[in-house]
């Protein structure tokens, strides 16, 4: 594994980018194709690289044999518990970074955070649901916060999350109640209002909160009926 982060790092690889292939790490490495195979899979697990089908790997995030990587593991046994679990973590995370983007964002970071905002706004207006337009206005509120932590740490988080309720919380209105409270959340960042960006916040991830018990719920209810 740091052999391969050192030569990622070496060959100036940048997030987005397609590593090179089996044969040519095997070669650059010394190695066999399944100890290649091994640390890729490994670097996976960790979020570092993502492999597609018919395409290669690529590079999620910048790698180089100093840096730490600290792998997200949710073990519920449940769906619900899964949820509600991770919610816990995000509440106390996310609050935090909304507080700090409003402390430190600048100009530039206000300007993209109202830009996803806008995009996310028009294709929930659109189509009842926002999906990854949500996920980088968010992306780029932990960014204001200048903490990169914050969002190496939720998006994974998020990622692990938005697995687990897209099966079966596939309903385009979930969390739809939340939709005006990312204007209010902006305003607040934009005021510079720390403690109102947490409340802005916490109130967003209230609505998620509600709606997975209620959709668990009708979940619960459904499949009793069924067995029945």
């Amino acid at each position: 594994m740091k052999a391969l982060a050192d030569y990622i790092a070496q060959s100036g690889l940048k997030p987005g980018e397609r590593l090179p292939t089996e044969r040519e790490l095997m070669l650059s490495l010394a190695v066999g194709r399944s100890t290649v195979r091994e640390v890729i899979r490994q670097f996976q697990a960790l979020g570092v690289v993502e492999s597609r089908k018919g395409s290669g790997t690529y590079l999620l995030r910048g790698i180089s044999s100093d840096t730490i990587h600290m792998p997200l593991s949710i073990d519920a046994g449940t769906l619900r518990e899964g949820l509600l679990a991770t919610l816990d973590i995000r509440r106390g995370l996310e609050a935090e970074a909304g507080a700090l983007a409003a402390l430190r964002r600048t100009r530039a970071d206000l300007d993209i955070i109202e830009e996803r905002l806008e995009a996310m706004e028009k294709v929930h207006l659109a189509e009842g649901t926002s999906g990854k337009y949500d996920l980088a206005f968010h992306l780029s509120v932990y960014d204001a916060s200048h903490n990169p932590m914050f969002g190496q740490l939720l998006e994974q988080m998020r990622e692990a999350f938005e697995r687990f309720w897209t099966k079966p919380f596939d309903r385009p209105d979930f969390a739809g109640r939340s939709f005006p409270f990312h204007r209010t959340l902006f305003e607040a960042i934009a005021a510079r209002d720390a403690d109102r960006a947490r409340r802005e916040t916490l109130t967003i991830l209230e609505i998620v909160e509600e709606d997975i018990r209620e959709m668990s719920q009708d979940i619960a209810q459904t499949m009793h009926k069924v067995s029945k």
